[in-house]
This record gives C-alpha cells, sequence and structure tokens, in this order.
C-alpha cells in the first residue's frame, strides 16, 4: 500500500496517506493479506496510478472492487493478467470496443496498454479477499479513492470519466468541473450489456472529445503489455 509510485502521485497522495483513516485502512489490509488469501498482490495494489501518472491521465474508468478469483486481479479495473480467461464483462467490453470501433475481442485480458496511454483504471475499492466480492468495502478505500477522483477533478487538463453501472455513476458527484466530459452507460456485466452498453459507443466518444480539446487519442486496440511494446517499437 505504500504510495512511492516515484512519479506525481507520490507528491499528490502524500496528505491523504497521512490521515488517520488512511493508517487505519494500512493496518487493516496487512492483516488481511497476513491473514487470508487477498487480491490482487500486495505488491500490484497500486498499480492504476504506478502505470498513469497524474498528468497522463486522460480517461478514467471506474470499477467497483478487484476481481476475487484466483490470478485475476492486477490492480486494474477490467484487466486481468495474460494468460487468464477473459471474465464476463470483460468480454463485454471487447464486445462493445467491436461494435463502436470494428476492433476485434482478443482472448488476452491485459489492460496495461490502455493504461500506460492515460487510461486510468481504478476501483473504487484496491483490495479484495479470494470469493468475496465487496469484502474490503467500507474500511476506507471509498475515502481514498473519492480524493483520487477529487483529485483528478482538479487536473487543469480535459479528462473523460467513464462511469458504467449505478455504482460507478454515483462518484460523477465527485466530478463537478466543466472542463472534464462523463459518459455514464449501464454496467457492462451480462445482467445489463444488451440495455444500452452495447451501443454506448464511449471508446470513440471519448477519443472525439480528447481531440476537440488538444489532447491525442487513446488507441484502443493496444491493449496490452505486449501491444503497448509493439506500439513502442514502431515509433523508435
Amino acid at each position: 500500500m505504500a504510495t512511492h509510485l516515484n512519479n506525481s502521485w507520490d507528491a499528490l497522495l502524500s496528505s491523504e496517506a497521512a490521515q488517520e483513516y488512511y493508517t487505519a485502512l494500512r493496518a487493516y489490509v496487512w492483516q488481511e493479506y497476513h491473514t487470508h488469501t487477498v487480491y490482487p498482490p500486495m505488491d500490484r495494489i497500486m498499480s492504476a496510478f504506478a502505470y498513469t501518472p497524474y498528468e497522463q491521465v486522460k480517461v478514467v474508468i471506474l470499477g467497483q472492487d478487484p476481481y476475487h478469483g484466483e490470478g485475476q486481479a492486477n490492480g486494474l479495473c477490467f484487466s486481468v493478467n495474460p494468460g487468464v480467461q477473459c471474465p464476463p464483462s470483460l468480454v463485454n467490453i471487447y464486445k462493445a470496443l467491436e461494435y463502436d470501433l470494428g476492433i476485434a475481442p482478443t482472448t488476452d485480458g491485459d489492460l496495461s496498454g490502455w493504461a500506460h496511454q492515460g487510461v486510468m483504471l481504478l476501483n473504487s475499492v484496491l483490495t479484495v479477499r479470494r470469493g468475496a466480492a465487496q469484502s474490503h468495502a467500507g474500511k476506507g478505500w471509498e475515502r481514498f479513492t473519492d480524493a483520487v477522483i477529487r483529485l483528478l477533478n482538479d487536473s487543469p487538463d480535459p479528462i473523460v470519466f467513464l462511469l458504467w453501472g449505478g455504482y460507478a455513476k454515483r462518484k460523477a458527484e465527485c466530478i463537478t468541473n466543466p472542463r472534464h466530459c462523463i459518459l455514464r452507460s449501464v454496467h457492462p456485466s451480462p445482467l445489463s450489456f444488451y440495455q444500452g452498453f452495447l451501443e454506448c459507443r464511449h471508446f470513440s466518444q471519448a477519443n472525439a472529445f480528447l481531440q476537440a480539446h488538444g489532447r491525442d487519442p487513446v488507441d484502443w486496440a493496444c491493449r496490452s503489455q505486449a501491444d503497448w511494446e509493439r506500439m513502442r517499437g514502431a515509433t523508435v
């Protein structure tokens, strides 16, 4: 849970990490990792911040809490480790991406290529017990990540916030700066996917907003770490 990320988040999060609630949260999470199986691995809890420095954030996708199956969670919301089967919500995100931009689905669920490009993949709760969804809810993570959203709200650069599902939509109260864009939809889970998520076209809308405000669009086809390395190699 250390906030020593070697990027701009260190200074921005220092005052939050010094607060009493965060000290209690750290103690709780430490105890959980030493008495239960908890995901993601401890060194991946802050991955969303490590991959995407504050000044590089262009898009924020908000999740609720990490996947609670073995080997799935990697600290980026909706993302899983390479070689792990894509969960249903991620399968549906890929379907919506194909519907919107014609980008074919893949079996690779690693989304770190998005994170490298400025897509912050942020869960509201950053840890979870194995097999127990929302088991770490209400312990302090929500206060911490709400503070993060407010910091992003203060960014001088326009950001697109993708709020999928009722839980994420409630976070809109933290986003008050008119320079930003909020796109709302139902959640990509199988329960609500065909109630509007498939046709939401958030990927193309996000890029249109970014380009209209002088920011580079996201290459949504560059999803994984391997994709990112290939793209970087092609531009050297």
